[in-house]
């Protein structure tokens, strides 16, 4: 099960969610974001986190050398492009990768990247990259899910994040502005209500 929070940026934020049921966390390393944390801080969070728990580097079309060091210097275990990156990125690159889709932009992204590379359906914003509150279109999403691993992602909240599993039937699932009382701070109690809606939305799923 997939359950990723983004936009961490204090400490126990990240040990909340991970209480909670989160098995992901994402850390955005694009300095024009709001929830921009520094690869120094991010190291000090990932190095807290139980070795499950699966640490993403949110990057906006950064080398693969830039995004290689940073990955390395702060002990992340996945990569998010959210940008613009070309599918050579896949091969230069070594860690697993999830791509960020639009509906405008999903198919020519699967016709040129790999069958692994698991995808993030998220909301159209080519300035801040995500984390907008958006919705990212759940009727386009439900025929990629079929087809990719995805991660649906855009817009979701507490109170719209089980209707949203039900009508993709996604791999997983990503919240970030949908929990925050302001850019970067968590709230507990949305983030308790998110990931208990959508363990219990997905977990009906899998058991029909």
């Amino acid at each position: 099960m997939f359950l990723k929070v983004c936009g961490i940026t204090r400490l126990v934020d990240a040990q909340h969610a991970v209480e909670q049921g989160a098995t992901a966390l994402g850390f955005v390393l694009w300095p024009k974001s709001p929830r921009f944390v520094s690869t120094r801080k991010v190291a000090e969070i990932v190095e807290t986190l139980p070795p499950s728990v699966v640490t993403v580097g949110v990057f906006v079309n950064e080398s693969p050398e830039g995004i290689a060091l940073t990955m390395r210097r702060a002990g992340l275990t996945t990569v998010q492009l959210h940008g613009d990156e070309p599918a050579s990125y896949a091969s230069a690159l070594a860690w697993p990768i999830l791509r960020s889709v639009t509906l405008d932009t999903a198919n020519e992204i699967l016709g040129v990247w790999p069958t692994d590379t698991m995808l993030l359906m998220d909301a159209v914003d080519l300035e801040r990259r995500g984390g907008t509150g958006r919705a990212a279109g759940w009727t386009g999403a439900t025929d990629l899910a079929r087809r990719r691993r995805l991660v649906l992602a855009g817009g979701l909240t507490p109170a719209n994040v089980a209707k949203a599993i039900v009508s993709v039937n996604p791999f997983g699932v990503d919240v970030s502005s949908g929990v925050e009382d302001a850019p970067g701070l968590k709230n507990p109690q949305k983030v308790e209500r998110f990931l208990s809606a959508a363990r219990t939305a997905m977990r009906r799923l899998r058991c029909n």
